[in-house]
């Protein structure tokens, strides 16, 4: 595991947009693992300007979401599709068959869920996986309690995680969705290289029990401590309580 110290969120995302980069341009038909939430915002921004700047072809990537709203029509401004919509792929030459963003519409989820990580096997696997991470720890919608075996499936949301995405429904704790369909514990770890991003000191004390406490299911993100390649990429604020390991850099 890997820590990388950064200034401020402007760096963190300069940055993640260059490792990302570097990968596309090694292997063009890169099969990208994608997260949502406030924190990657800033790394597609860097990703579209290269992009824009001809210095990043996305035509023949791959790209799979990590969860999707349980019960949001694709086009709802708040589901995950809409995001990764407007916040990426519109600015971008993606194929959008290449696309594949989990359907929190499905009246079949188990069928479905397993079909998910079919594809994902189906196109040898991801090669990067983005991850943000909760307060509570959780990676993609894995909340506390997430086995490390857990596949694609359908989840109950932690009460802070429903407290948290208030926000981005108007501050309106009753209009969050109360489930999710999310990549498992499993499916994330399969990925050859995870890079998770954090920022900000809401941040810190997760960030701090992730990675110097022991790993438990009752901090998912503590997993990525057995990952043979994971990136953890920090701003000084989600940083804070890392002193420790700050100093031995």
């Amino acid at each position: 595991m890997k820590i990388v110290f950064t200034k401020d969120y402007q760096e963190l995302s300069l940055l993640a947009a260059q490792l990302v980069a570097q990968h596309i341009k090694e292997k063009p038909t890169l099969t990208l693992g994608l997260a949502t939430g406030s924190t990657p915002i800033g790394m597609y921004q860097e990703l579209v300007k290269l992009f824009k700047n001809q210095e990043i072809d996305f035509q023949h990537i791959t790209t799979f979401n990590l969860d999707e709203y349980v019960g949001l029509v694709p086009d709802h401004k708040q589901s995950y599709n809409f995001f990764m919509q407007k916040k990426f792929f519109e600015h971008v030459n993606i194929n959008k068959k290449n696309i594949f963003i989990p359907d929190g519409l499905t009246q079949k989820p188990t069928e479905y869920c397993a079909q998910y990580e079919q594809e994902i096997k189906n196109r040898d696997g991801i090669d990067i996986q983005i991850l943000g991470i909760g307060r509570d720890g959780h990676i993609g919608f894995n909340e506390p309690g997430s086995p490390i075996n857990s596949s694609t499936r359908v989840v109950n949301l932690d009460q802070l995680t429903i407290q948290d995405n208030a926000r981005f429904f108007d501050g309106n704790i009753n209009a969050v969705p109360k489930q999710a369909i999310t990549m498992g514990i499993a499916s994330i770890l399969a990925a050859r290289e995870c890079v998770l991003l954090a920022s900000g000191t809401a941040k810190a004390k997760i960030i701090e029990r992730t990675f110097t406490g022991t790993i438990s299911e009752n901090i998912p993100a503590s997993f990525l401590q057995m990952h043979p390649q994971c990136t953890i990429i920090v701003d000084q604020a989600a940083a804070s309580l890392l002193k420790s390991i700050q100093s031995s850099q």
